[in-house]
C-alpha cells in the first residue's frame, strides 16, 4: 500500500494499469464486486449470445444498464472497457443509431476496436454504428463530442473508480440533450468508507476503494442539476475475499442501477394533481412498465404521480408510452409516495414520505 494520497493523474494511471495489465479477463478479479448480479431481460440475453466469447470474458460490469426505446438513439458508454455493452447497444440502437464507447485504457480500446467488424457482420449492419474513443470520464469536454448531442449515457461499474465524480456528472450534464437520460449501474456503500482504502490500487481497481456512500452520491448528483435520482435495481454484493472484506469495517456494498434525467425537476416530489396512464405499447412490457422502484404502471390504469414523475415520462423519449392528465399548474402540497413496488435502498421513501432524493430512492 502506498501511504501517499493519490492524485487524479496517478489514480488514472493505476486504474489503467489494473485494467490494462493486471486483468486479462474476469477470472483475474480478486473479489466478486465487479460481477453482474442483475439478470438481463430475455431480449438482452438473446443479444448476449451473439457477443464474441473473448469480449464476454473481458466484461467487468455489475449490472445490466440497457434502458428501453433505444432504436435510433445516440448512446454514450462511459468506461466501456472491452466493449461488451457497446456491442449490445449496437444491436439495440439499430443502424440509424450510434454508440460511442469511452475508456481511459489504451489496451481496452484497442481490444474493443478489434471486434467492431465482427459484430457489424453478426448484427447485419451495412456500416458499423460503434466507435471507441480513449479519454478520461472526468474530462468529457476534451473529447470530440458536441454539447447536447447524446440521447442516453450508460455506464457499468466504472464511475466508482473516479476520484472526481462531480466532474463526471458535470460532463454528462453538458453532453446530454434536454430530456436525455443517464442510466447506469455502479457500486455504492451503506456508509462512508475509511479514507485509507483509496490508497490501495487493488481495492480501488476492484471497485471498492472509491465507492461512494449512496446518500453522498445523491448530494453530488443534485449539485450537478440531477435533482431526482431514481433507483431501478439493487443487490447486495459479496466480496469473496476475507482479507479485503475485513478492511471494510462492516460496511456493505451494493450494486445499484440508477436513472437520472436532464430536465428541470424539483428536489422533492410535489403534488400537482396529475395522473399517468401507460398505453402498453412497449413490446417487451405489454402489461406493466417499471420506471423505478416506486413507480410501476399497469397498462390502462390511471396512476396519480408527482410532477417530477409526470415530467420524466412526458418530456423524455418515454412520452410515446404514456398519457398524462393534468396541466401541472395547481399545487396541492407534498406528494405522498406509496410503498415501493420493487426492492430499494432504505430511505424515507420506504415509510411513505418522499426523501430529498425523490420518490424513487
Amino acid at each position: 500500500m502506498n501511504n501517499q494520497a493519490p492524485t487524479l493523474e496517478r489514480r488514472i494511471e493505476e486504474v489503467q494499469h489494473y485494467y490494462g495489465d493486471t486483468l486479462t479477463d474476469k477470472q483475474d478479479l480478486a473479489t466478486n464486486v465487479c460481477t453482474a448480479d442483475e439478470p438481463p431481460s430475455d431480449a438482452i440475453k438473446a443479444i448476449l449470445t451473439q457477443i464474441h466469447d473473448d469480449v464476454q470474458m473481458r466484461f467487468y460490469g455489475c449490472g445490466a444498464p440497457f434502458p428501453p426505446l433505444l432504436e435510433g438513439a445516440t448512446v454514450l458508454d462511459l468506461g466501456c472497457g472491452g466493449g461488451r455493452d457497446c456491442f449490445v447497444l449496437s444491436s439495440l440502437v439499430g443502424e440509424r443509431g450510434k454508440v460511442i464507447g469511452v475508456d481511459a485504457t489504451a489496451e481496452q480500446i484497442a481490444f474493443a476496436q478489434s471486434y467492431v467488424e465482427h459484430h457489424r457482420k453478426v448484427f447485419g449492419h451495412t456500416e458499423s454504428n460503434v466507435r471507441f474513443l480513449q479519454g478520461n470520464i472526468e474530462a468529457l469536454d476534451q473529447l470530440d463530442l458536441p454539447p447536447e448531442s447524446i440521447d442516453v449515457i450508460v455506464s457499468n461499474c466504472v464511475i466508482n473508480l473516479s476520484m472526481t465524480k462531480a466532474d463526471v456528472l458535470a460532463g454528462m450534464a453538458k453532453l446530454l440533450k434536454p430530456g436525455g437520460e443517464i442510466y447506469f449501474a455502479d457500486i455504492f456503500s451503506d456508509r462512508r468508507l475509511a479514507p485509507e482504502l483509496k490508497d490501495d490500487p487493488l481495492i480501488v481497481g476492484e471497485c471498492i476503494g472509491d465507492a461512494l456512500y449512496f446518500e453522498d452520491f445523491v448530494r453530488l448528483a443534485q449539485a450537478a442539476g440531477f435533482l431526482d435520482v431514481r433507483v431501478t435495481a439493487k443487490s447486495l454484493k459479496t466480496i469473496a475475499n476475507p482479507a479485503i472484506e475485513a478492511k471494510l469495517g462492516g460496511a456493505k456494498l451494493y450494486s445499484i442501477t440508477l436513472r437520472l434525467f436532464k430536465m428541470d425537476l424539483e428536489d422533492r416530489c410535489e403534488d400537482y394533481g396529475q395522473v399517468a396512464i401507460y398505453k402498453g405499447n412497449l413490446p417487451e412490457a405489454p402489461d406493466r412498465f417499471v420506471l423505478d422502484n416506486g413507480h410501476a404502471f399497469d397498462t390502462g390504469r390511471a396512476v396519480p404521480v408527482c410532477r417530477n414523475t409526470a415530467d420524466m415520462i412526458s418530456k423524455s423519449r418515454y412520452r410515446i408510452l404514456f398519457d398524462v392528465i393534468g396541466d401541472g399548474r395547481r399545487h396541492y402540497g407534498l406528494f405522498q409516495c406509496g410503498t415501493p413496488q420493487i426492492e430499494s435502498v432504505p430511505t424515507l421513501a420506504d415509510v411513505g414520505v418522499c426523501g430529498p432524493a425523490g420518490c424513487g430512492c
